[in-house]
């Protein structure tokens, strides 16, 4: 039970670092493609739909060729904001955007993309796109004002009660906190083994570095008093 469950950690811990990254690229990838086959001329599935909403929304203004040609540019710059990691503010805001006409069939065209309560073909290509919405949102969260993924470790059972982690003195939480960069280990190993959560760690780490950095301060002033 103990190695499934060191198994199942190390694959939450994987997910953890690098889900997010893995959601970006493949919505990027798949905007990115879909946006160049808006560009071929009777390749894209979707195109009739697009251009039936886009006609919609700006009553017939603007030509069909643009629209189209507008839908598809806006999906490319998405996917390559994605892709790359760079301009994210801009993807997400443009991802917002088309997701407002993405849906909107689901009003405009309603009598198009469903046959009584079953949705057509076409129905279903814009239902999914629920999907991107959400997609999206997680996006969103984990690339805006330092925005991530994070893994709340549970208390083992150990330092459950309230005088565990805190039990332990001053020299011992500093040995634990060295003991990553001394002994070259992860921070999950030196955790697991002294049985502390990952965010106690931290807490420790931070308070030792901050009395560092104010020890040496001290000793600069000292010095240059002298």
């Amino acid at each position: 039970m103990r190695r499934i469950i060191a198994v199942e950690n190390a694959l939450h811990l994987w997910l953890v670092g690098h889900s997010a990254m893995a959601l970006r690229i493949s919505v990027g990838a798949i905007f990115l493609g879909f946006g160049v086959l808006k560009y071929l001329p009777g390749v894209s599935p979707a195109e009739d739909l697009v251009v039936t909403t886009m006609s919609l929304l700006t009553f017939g203004l603007v030509p069909d060729w643009a629209g189209l040609v507008f839908v598809a540019t806006v999906e490319c710059l998405i996917g390559l904001c994605l892709l790359t990691g760079r301009g994210m503010r801009l993807g997400i805001w443009l991802l917002a955007v088309l997701l407002v006409g993405i849906l909107s069939p689901l009003v405009l065209l309603t009598d198009r993309l469903f046959t009584g309560l079953a949705p057509t073909l076409e129905g279903q290509y814009v239902i999914k796109d629920v999907i991107v919405v959400s997609a999206g949102l997680v996006i969103a969260a984990t690339s805006f004002r330092g925005g991530r993924i994070v893994r709340d470790d549970p208390l083992p059972p150990r330092v459950a009660h309230a005088d565990g982690p805190r039990s332990l003195g001053p020299e011992e939480r500093l040995g634990i906190v060295l003991a990553v960069e001394r002994d070259d280990r992860t921070v999950a190993d030196v955790c697991r083994e002294h049985d502390i959560p990952v965010v106690v760690y931290q807490q420790w780490r931070d308070q030792v570095l901050e009395g560092a950095t104010r020890a040496l301060a001290e000793e600069c002033s000292a010095v240059l008093t002298r």
